[in-house]
């Protein structure tokens, strides 16, 4: 949903952090966090699917991921989902 955005706060490993920010720029498009193999990535995607920015993170770096759901009106609730990739078995 547009206004939907995500923060993640990586370590830059010189002492320091490093905030990104990936926003839903346009109606219809929504944000989507995945992991898998040590890896967080944060896209955002349009109502067919196809993304259009992506930011990939070392889930070892990644201090904090934060979610800022766009609030619709006063009783908005927020439908969070969460998905998990299923590796082919490769150690």
């Amino acid at each position: 949903m547009k206004g939907d955005r995500v923060e993640a706060v990586v370590d830059t490993g010189q002492g320091g952090t490093q905030t990104f920010e990936i926003v839903a720029t346009r109606a219809g498009r929504r944000i989507e966090v995945t992991t898998a193999r040590g890896i967080v990535e944060v896209s955002e995607v349009t109502r067919s699917g196809t993304p259009v920015r992506t930011g990939r993170f070392m889930a070892s770096r990644l201090i904090a991921l934060v979610e800022h759901p766009a609030a619709e009106g006063r009783d908005a609730r927020v439908d969070v989902q969460t998905r998990r990739r299923i590796g082919t078995g490769e150690p």
